[in-house]
């Protein structure tokens, strides 16, 4: 169960990946953001995300022409 969730469709890159990171940082350790997307490119994004920073990926999950990830902060 996510602690908070971030709508990001219709956004492209950069903007899922910026608002996720401004939202972890108001975060504690271990929460859980969800966030969905429909920027296809954002599957490739959050993975490098996750590993430069730390946080660890979840799931990822296609939903139709969205694509809802699960990350928890570290």
């Amino acid at each position: 169960m996510a602690n908070q969730t971030l709508d990001m469709c219709g956004f492209a890159c950069p903007m899922p990946i910026l608002k996720t990171k401004q939202a972890l940082a108001k975060m504690n350790t271990d929460e859980v953001i969800e966030v969905t997307c429909t920027d296809k490119g954002s599957k490739k994004d959050f993975v490098a995300f996750c590993n430069q920073l730390g946080h660890k990926l979840l799931s990822q999950k296609d939903d139709g022409n969205k694509i809802i990830f699960n990350i928890q902060k570290n």
